[in-house]
């Protein structure tokens, strides 16, 4: 099974490049629409924004529906304070440490850009002493420096810059040569990377597909609703595609491709997630079957939206999720083999 890792790898470093916070995701979807478009692959968007592409199969009626998500997570001006510096509210969940000196960009309402810094309130430690590193790292105690000339709010509000306005985080993509992936937000543009890397398989070899596949990209997955509706209608089976925790505890790692049994929503479909298994097994597909007690998908939203479908997860293994991401080009290359094979089983008894 040979495909493509150099169009997985470049297009995975474009998305992660296109800021994509829940809420502002429309240039990271019109971006893989492009990416479909190219391939010939018919989309359409939903009500709320979400993107659905669908390669018609010998049978039309058991539908297999994959996702992704491109949202990320992100913040938002919550405060402009009185000397000039922002108070921000998460989007999607994270430690304030995790975030902690990284550059900011803040996309004003005319899309006007400026570029700043998170940092702790005491961070000069030739002023604060011991309380640079005894402040907690919360809302009220992490603020924005901006890489401005401002002096109090009135100075912040000239240069357009209000509450509610979008932050992103520069995500620092560094490919290796030893094959890591290092970046923030491979959660889930990893996912969404395997997924066209997939379909550019399927398209190149002209490979006539058993069943009618779908491939679901949300823009709301990090706040807890991103495929809780809108799923394709046909849908009989729905596999998110989304990244793999690592740490202790864990058996997933940077290598292999994850198969979920059980989340906090609870367990996945015990026969679709066999089924899997059997089909990393006959394809020599390097795979670990993991839990994860602090993870949601968009499969899990989907069923307790109401689906009414077989649910299962997969994906590739991510070193430090939510924070300072990493995975390996071996775990992509064995996430998109395994969704090649799923998409090529063909359903005998439905």
């Amino acid at each position: 099974m040979r495909f493509d890792n150099e169009y997985i790898l470049n297009f995975m470093e474009k998305l992660l490049n296109t800021p994509s916070p829940t809420g502002d995701t429309v240039k990271a979807i019109d971006l893989v629409k492009k990416e479909f478009d190219n391939m010939g692959i018919d989309t359409y968007k939903t009500i709320k924004g979400a993107l659905v592409a669908t390669i018609k199969g010998k049978d039309n009626d058991y539908q297999k529906t994959l996702s992704g998500h491109v949202d990320t997570l992100g913040g938002m001006v919550k405060e402009i304070k009185s000397n000039g510096r922002i108070k921000f509210t998460k989007i999607g969940g994270y430690a304030f440490n995790s975030v902690e000196g990284e550059y900011i960009t803040i996309n004003t309402i005319n899309n006007k850009q400026y570029t700043g810094t998170i940092l702790i309130k005491t961070a000069s430690t030739h002023v604060y002493g011991e309380k640079t590193g005894s402040t907690e790292r919360n809302e009220e105690n992490m603020e924005i420096r901006l890489d401005e000339i401002v002096k109090n709010e009135e100075d912040v509000k000239k240069l357009g810059i209000n509450v509610g306005d979008f932050i992103y985080f520069d995500p620092r993509v560094k490919i290796t040569d030893s094959g890591f992936v290092k970046s923030r937000h491979l959660d889930d543009k990893a996912g969404i990377a395997a997924i066209l890397g997939t379909c550019k398989y399927l398209i190149n070899n002209k490979i006539s597909i058993p069943h009618t596949v779908n491939f679901f990209i949300s823009n709301y997955e990090e706040v807890g609703h991103g495929a809780a509706g809108s799923v394709p209608e046909n849908t009989k089976e729905f596999v998110a595609v989304d990244m793999a925790a690592l740490g202790d505890g864990q058996a997933s790692d940077e290598y292999n491709v994850t198969i979920c049994a059980k989340d906090s929503s609870g367990p996945y479909d015990f026969g679709l997630r066999n089924r899997l298994i059997k089909l990393a097994q006959d394809n020599n597909i390097d795979y670990k079957v993991d839990i994860y007690p602090h993870y949601g998908s968009d499969a899990s939203a989907a069923v307790r939206a109401g689906g009414r479908f077989k649910h299962g997860l997969i994906g590739p293994g991510v070193d430090a999720s939510h924070s300072f991401e990493r995975t390996h080009v071996i775990s992509l290359e064995n996430t998109t083999k395994l969704c090649i094979a799923y998409i090529l089983e063909k359903i005998e008894n439905q």
